[in-house]
């Protein structure tokens, strides 16, 4: 690889139909930019001087050119593309560079400006001494701004008297920088799509970080929604967008642990939220070290759990990392991230913004104005999954546990059990099931309320212990209540690194192997009933008497001498209070 950088001139001509397509192509898988450039535009630039090209021995590599407007008061570097062969090497920088030593050379009375939504040529444009401006410190030159007609946000532009757009506006206050001698501004954002982390993006990348926005789907994305993600991310200003598949993982080392300990947060809540956090803050770490990144930021507040499960995490896992949290810094309402989101052209639903819903495979939490006071319930509209059956409608659902773990619903038995939680949860959101308000003490030392719905977590738990009362000796489900009462705590709090967990972990295995059998469950709106079960392991088929009916293992005077036996105890102490007495 030989690239090396030239100021065009007539020898380059040749290069212009390749340098329109790739300009078109790349701004199509964008989804925004401008879309064309017509072939004898980019020929009149190269034969002016006007460009700077890329070559690597001869083939085309990259390309951006300069543009002037109003008598060269104004001069842009516009058009940096650069091969996919040769991306993600550093080159655009180099191009962008080139380009604005060329144009303060040959323009030096004009003022270089640019808008772009690209957030990698923000980035470079930062570095460079852009900053971001209103669009009313660019130049009004019509030529400048009909440019944009081929892109695809351009009614956006028009309908906001071209004031507004997706684009960013930036002028350039300084001399160009060199490039080696740039801090690292690699930032990985923990990006969910909500509106937080979307503020996080648009604020962060004009503050000059490079932002990689990294989503893990814990299964509450589907293809659409992911698809989505991206585009907003783009759009916002992240330099790249990822979204990573965690769901089988998650289960694996978290979920099923909870369904082993019948988990639930002060007898109420199946830690919907509370156990993806600490899941979703290792993978990040796991991927800000992947990217060498400088900093990781999360659009956590400063009066919620999660601001300490991340930063935890975060601490212990990339202690050198700078972790950087805008909302918690800043201490900002929902309704200031909406008017900046906006001031910045990017739209958003303010009667969204009214609740935060996080969902996953595990439930889905809802918090909201109502969740903030102590006697409000959550209105009809802020649940994720409305009533479809009617009082009248209620139906038997028939689950199958294999060593503790769900492989059957009804007659349909599944590979892996995370397929049989999403059969069981699209059968019960029907019925609106596993709705409730959580209220209990915040790893910060405050009171919090919590809307969640989670139809089939709340099955699947309460059924796995009914299972598991038939099946477990009295002493395993004593003592693997405690732990597991212990485990569930230790991962609310953010605690899930501790290495106890893992002992708890094989302790809470070490008892699901005869937790295997069929539960019968009776759906109703809003409720369920459990109904019983069948296992090859029930105790009480197995044993030598049926409670309050038959025995054929002691008789009346076994148990008299028995009772005889225990009195003694409670003898001696009565005796003992009556003499102190």
């Amino acid at each position: 690889m030989n690239i090396k950088l030239f100021i065009t001139n007539d020898n380059h001509l040749p290069y212009a139909k390749t340098i329109c397509e790739l300009i078109e192509t790349s701004a199509k898988e964008r989804g925004t930019g401008i879309a064309r450039r017509e072939v004898d535009y980019i020929e009149n630039k190269i034969l002016k001087g006007d460009a700077i090209l890329a070559l690597d021995e001869g083939k085309f590599v990259g390309f951006c050119y300069i543009e002037i407007w109003t008598n060269q008061k104004y001069v842009a570097n516009s058009g940096l593309i650069v091969h996919p062969d040769y991306r993600k090497l550093g080159l655009a920088r180099k191009i962008k560079a080139k380009a604005f030593e060329h144009a303060q050379e040959k323009y030096p009375n004009a003022r270089i400006i640019g808008i772009t939504t690209s957030a990698a040529v923000m980035k470079i444009n930062s570095e460079l001494g852009y900053h971001p401006v209103p669009f009313s410190e660019l130049t009004q030159d019509d030529a400048f701004w009909n440019g944009c007609q081929s892109c695809s946000n351009y009614d956006i532009l028009q309908r906001n008297g071209r004031q507004i757009c997706l684009c960013t506006g930036m002028l350039a206050t300084a001399k160009t920088e060199k490039w080696q001698n740039q801090p690292n501004k690699t930032l990985v954002l923990a990006y969910s799509g909500g509106l937080d982390t979307s503020y996080c993006i648009k604020y962060l990348s004009l503050h000059g970080w490079e932002v990689h926005a990294v989503a893990i789907n814990t299964g509450g994305f589907d293809e659409q929604e992911i698809s989505t993600m991206e585009k907003n991310a783009t759009q916002l200003g992240a330099i790249s967008f990822r979204c990573i598949d965690a769901v089988k993982d998650y289960y694996t080392k978290v979920i099923r642990y909870l369904i082993f300990g019948n988990v639930l947060r002060n007898n109420t809540y199946p830690l919907s939220v509370s156990a993806e956090r600490m899941f979703q803050a290792v993978a990040i770490a796991q991927a800000a070290k992947e990217l060498d990144a400088k900093a990781i930021a999360h659009g956590s507040t400063g009066a919620g759990n999660d601001q300490v499960r991340f930063d935890l995490a975060f601490r212990v896992l990339c202690p050198d990392i700078e972790i950087i949290t805008p909302i918690r810094d800043q201490e900002l309402s929902r309704q200031a991230e909406v008017a900046y989101l906006k001031k910045h052209g990017f739209e958003w639903n303010e009667e969204k913004a009214k609740y935060s819903i996080n969902q996953g495979v595990w439930g889905t939490s809802v918090g909201g104005a109502e969740t903030l006071t102590s006697h409000s319930y959550l209105p009809e509209k802020a649940w994720q999954n409305q009533l479809q059956k009617s009082e009248k409608d209620e139906e038997i659902v028939e689950l199958y546990f294999f060593n503790g773990e769900l492989l059957g619903v009804n007659d349909q038995e599944y590979e892996h059990p995370l397929e049989a939680i999403q059969a069981l949860q699209k059968i019960a959101a029907l019925y609106a099931i596993g709705r409730d308000i959580h209220v209990g003490d915040t790893i910060i030392g405050i009171k919090g309320r919590v809307g969640f719905e989670a139809a089939a977590p709340m099955i699947i738990i309460k059924a796995h212990h009914l299972l598991e009362k038939h099946v477990l000796g009295k002493w395993q489900a004593y003592w693997k209540e405690q732990l597991a009462n212990w485990y569930g705590m230790m991962l609310h709090e953010g605690q899930y690194l501790d290495e106890v967990m893992r002992n708890i972990e094989n302790f809470l295995e070490d008892t699901q192997e005869p937790v295997t059998g069929k539960v019968f469950v009776k759906l109703h709106p809003y409720r369920f009933e459990l109904q019983g079960i069948v296992s090859e392991f029930d105790r009480m088929q197995m044993q030598k008497a049926h409670y309050g009916e038959i025995t054929e293992g002691w008789t009346g005077e076994d148990v008299k001498g028995f009772t005889k036996i225990l009195a003694n105890h409670f003898s001696d102490l009565m005796n003992l209070s009556n003499t102190h007495d």
